[in-house]
């Protein structure tokens, strides 16, 4: 009777015992997944963000070369017929040097009628006086520079040449899509060396990319004194998880 009784006892004691420990274990494993769930959330809000920069220097390869002249005469027909003529030596002068594959075009005549300026100025001059541009477009930007030094000939010639500042000779670079794709994993190469010195400071590790952004390409002059040469620049934006 008495070992019944034990038996009874040891039975009911596991039946209380069994609910209290699968709590605990519910209650270990919830603050288990719980506890990783905000490591996991904290290790994901660690980043750095960084930018990245790539520059090149190139040379132009195309040349818009304007050649300014004006003509002066007492009416509009004779006008443009030295405007024709100054405009042919023009032609000529350049293509001695340059030809195929080459372009050459001239803008209309801006024609000024200076009765006035005569009248206010009490000199005798020419009524009419027509500024005119012969315009060359070429990738041979060295031949472009040798006849620039040069283009004195053309004076002699009785060209009125005329420096226009709205006619300003422009160097320009066309083949950016060529060397877009390494500028761009130079600038990235160059993020993560940013990142890595800030984690390395840290005490961190540099994880996968969170965000990249790329900025725009930007084509300058070298400097003022040698237009020919452009500076290539860009800079990318990176954020990188830390670990």
């Amino acid at each position: 009777m008495s070992e019944m009784r034990v038996v009874e006892r040891q039975v009911s004691t596991t039946a209380l015992l069994l609910p209290a420990v699968l709590v605990a274990a519910g209650f270990a494993l919830a603050g288990y997944f719980i506890g990783n769930g905000l490591l996991e959330a904290r290790s994901a809000s660690r980043h750095v963000t960084v930018k990245g920069l790539a520059e090149r220097e190139v040379k132009a390869d195309l040349v818009l070369w304007p050649i300014a002249f004006n003509v002066t005469a007492n009416d509009l027909v004779t006008l443009q017929k030295r405007v024709d003529e100054s405009a042919a030596k023009v032609r000529t002068f350049l293509e001695r040097d340059f030809g195929a594959g080459d372009d050459i075009g001239q803008s209309a005549p801006r024609v000024n009628d200076r009765e006035g300026q005569m009248v206010m100025s009490g000199k005798t001059l020419d009524r009419y006086m027509a500024e005119a541009v012969v315009t060359l477009r070429t990738g041979q930007v060295e031949k472009v520079r040798t006849a620039m030094a040069r283009s004195g000939e053309l004076i002699g010639q009785g060209v009125a040449l005329m420096r226009s500042y709205e006619m300003e000779t422009q160097y320009l670079f066309t083949g950016l899509e060529a060397i877009k794709p390494e500028m761009i994993a130079e600038a990235t190469r160059d993020a993560r060396n940013a990142a890595e010195q800030f984690a390395h400071d840290s005490g961190s590790r540099v994880g996968s990319i969170r965000t990249a952004s790329q900025g725009y390409f930007s084509i300058e002059d070298r400097d003022r004194f040698s237009p020919e040469f452009k500076k290539v620049r860009v800079v990318t934006t990176v954020e990188y998880f830390l670990e």
